[in-house]
């Protein structure tokens, strides 16, 4: 077969596949190219924005509250301040991956976290599960400002230095009598603790509330 010959062959071939004889034009293959990339690349960035969204959408909320993984010091000293092998309920505020709270019923308590991010809260649930806790907990995925922590005798809080004039107010509000708060990284700020364990990043500061109110 001669030169001219391959070269009217694959002219008849691009003819068919494109539907044009301006084979020899390149705009056309490239403006189809060009389309189906721009499709592709919609469609990556629509699934990114959905997996992302849960992870950003806090950061437009009044507080940021990041997901910060507790360290197992942190961990440790929680637990030197609370009686373990209960009837007792704790809450985790901002419960993240759900160590705390699996480390809770892992101690006899019965243990619930409440997290804004959908799959921190899928992660904590198959995590109690393969720890062997799953019926000892509940995760909920809610606003922490608006789920109620009255039932607790146990509240922990892992938050940032901005929310914490605001938070105190609302356990003051809502918590019952009984409750004690237990606050990591960073105190409440016009309470007085009753019992400061760890130093640095892992200090923990005990609140009585019983003997708060009766301070009032």
């Amino acid at each position: 077969m001669t030169l001219t010959s391959k070269m009217s062959s694959i002219e008849f071939e691009l003819e068919k596949s494109y539907g044009s004889k301006d084979v020899n034009n390149p705009k056309r293959i490239f403006s189809t190219a060009g389309k189906i990339l721009i499709g592709l690349t919609g469609c990556s960035a629509i699934g990114l924005s959905v997996i992302c969204l849960p992870f950003v959408a806090p950061a437009f909320r009044k507080y940021c509250l990041p997901f910060v993984p507790a360290t197992n010091n942190q961990i440790d000293n929680i637990f030197k301040l609370l009686k373990r092998n209960t009837n007792e309920r704790l809450l985790d505020i901002g419960s993240g991956d759900g160590r705390i709270v699996i480390a809770a019923a892992k101690n006899g308590l019965t243990a619930d976290g409440v997290e804004l991010n959908t799959w921190l809260v899928q992660y904590s649930r198959l995590s109690a599960l393969y720890n062997g806790v799953f019926k000892q907990t509940s995760f909920y995925q809610k606003d922490l400002w608006k789920f109620d922590v009255s039932p607790y005798k146990y509240i922990v809080i892992f938050g940032v230095e901005q929310m914490m004039t605001d938070l105190e107010k609302k356990l003051l509000n809502e918590a019952n009598k009984e409750s004690q708060v237990i606050a990591c990284r960073f105190p409440l700020p016009n309470i007085k603790p009753c019992r400061i364990v760890g130093e640095g990043i892992d200090t923990v500061w005990l609140y009585d509330f019983k003997k708060q109110q009766s301070q009032n």
